[in-house]
């Protein structure tokens, strides 16, 4: 599906039928969203707009990373977003022009669908132009990194706190999980950050000279998420190496607590196993308080050992 929005002279937005009624000098500017395109129409890419091949060739190839292509008479953006519903990189592509932005993204954009709507409430027709969708729809796509990284928080303060009670299994499943999703936006955001930094140093871009306030509070954005998260992956690793520390001090505890029961039960077990023996000339045998006194021993000896663990402080 193809959207046209266009702007007379007059300024006053008008929604033309087909590219076709672009043509002429009515207009003043005009954008041209090509939303989930038919074969059909992205042949409209090349014929009538008159795209460069590479760059048209690019918008065919998805999840390329975000870059800046500059051609004769048009500049060519790559840019990701995230899906609405899951944590998931979508690719948007831009054309920019003198008087003219072209859109092209092979899934629903939610952050086109809210631009193409603010531009048709707008209050202010005259202010509108190619450079001003550029940094709406970058605006957008930026803003919309922020919930994800709060959702993010949220749920490391959850397996920090261990709200739920969780095993250690289920807990470092899903820190790991977390570490994940924030790899997802970091590889999303630096190459966004790295555009638009180019794009605030290039003279090709047009109009973005008069707008540099604009695009410097995005990249400001930008800077701002990348510092959350590499401080939230911080804050995994951290989490992590108190989670391994932990089990291992348990493991080591149970460990010490198992020798300290086996070291205690050697001694009760030799004696056990010596009278145990089926000789027929020993002494202790046929003793009359044989059999009472080898348990008094043993249980002495049970209970000198644990005694002297305990002072050693290792049952403690």
């Amino acid at each position: 599906m193809i959207h046209i929005m266009a702007m007379t002279k007059e300024n006053v937005l008008k929604a033309p039928a087909s590219i076709e009624e672009l043509e002429g000098s009515g207009w003043k500017w005009y954008w041209i969203d090509f939303d989930q395109p038919s074969e059909e129409e992205i042949l409209k890419l090349r014929n009538p707009l008159g795209f460069h091949p590479l760059a048209i060739e690019d918008c065919m190839h998805k999840l390329q990373r975000p870059k800046l292509n500059d051609y004769e008479d048009h500049v060519f953006f790559v840019f990701q977003s995230l899906n609405p519903n899951r944590l998931q990189k979508e690719e948007l592509n831009m054309f920019l022009g003198e008087h003219f932005a072209v859109t092209f993204h092979h899934l629903p954009s939610k952050e086109i669908s809210e631009v193409r709507d603010k531009l048709k409430k707008t209050d202010e027709p005259g202010r509108w132009g190619p450079a001003i969708i550029l940094y709406e729809v970058l605006d957008k796509i930026v803003d919309h990194y922020f919930p994800y990284l709060y959702k993010i928080e949220d749920r490391l303060n959850e397996i920090e706190d261990n709200s739920k009670n969780e095993s250690m299994e289920e807990l470092l499943a899903s820190l790991y999980a977390t570490r994940h999703d924030l790899l997802v936006l970091r590889n999303t955001i630096m190459p966004m950050t790295d555009l638009v930094y180019r794009m605030l140093n290039s003279h090709s871009v047009p109009g973005i000279q008069k707008k540099l306030e604009y695009f410097h509070d995005i990249h400001d954005h930008l800077l701002k998420l990348s510092g959350m998260v590499e401080s939230n992956r911080e804050f995994t690793t951290d989490i992590r190496d108190s989670y391994l520390s932990l089990n291992s001090h348990q493991t080591n505890r149970v460990m010490k607590i198992l020798t300290i029961f086996t070291t205690i039960f050697m001694p009760l077990t030799f004696i056990a196993g010596v009278y145990g023996m089926n000789f027929k000339y020993m002494p202790e045998l046929e003793w009359k308080y044989g059999y009472f006194v080898t348990l008094i021993v043993m249980f002495l000896i049970g209970v000198g050992m644990t005694y002297w663990f305990y002072k050693k402080g290792w049952l403690k």
